[in-house]
């Protein structure tokens, strides 16, 4: 049910994107970016790329705090294992080959 439930919201998605598109494909704005004003532009354009650049800076903060997030978690895996290491080990572990000296 989970998969189809994603899929089809991915198609609703597409399906809005796809008809906002068609439906406004003939408008132009101007586009004052600050530094530097663009004249008609299309106004899909201007949407789609504020999308686009959305994606990007949420992109960015989350790969900073996934990066924050795991430092933390390593930091308390070594604390932990620092304290539990003897209890990990096993006595009866035997080698399956033993170690020889190479022959010269």
């Amino acid at each position: 049910m989970g998969r189809a439930a994603g899929a089809l919201g991915v198609a609703a998605v597409l399906a809005l994107s796809l008809g906002f598109a068609v439906l406004n494909g003939g408008q132009r704005v101007t586009l004052r970016l600050g530094f530097v004003t663009l004249y008609g532009v299309p106004l899909t354009v201007v949407a789609f790329g504020g999308l686009m650049a959305g994606m990007v800076i949420m992109l960015g903060a989350s790969v900073h705090s996934d990066l924050k997030v795991r430092r933390i978690l390593r930091a308390r895996l070594a604390e932990e294992g620092e304290n539990d290491r003897d209890r990990y080990i096993d006595m009866n572990q035997r080698d399956l080959f033993e170690e020889k000296e190479p022959p010269a």
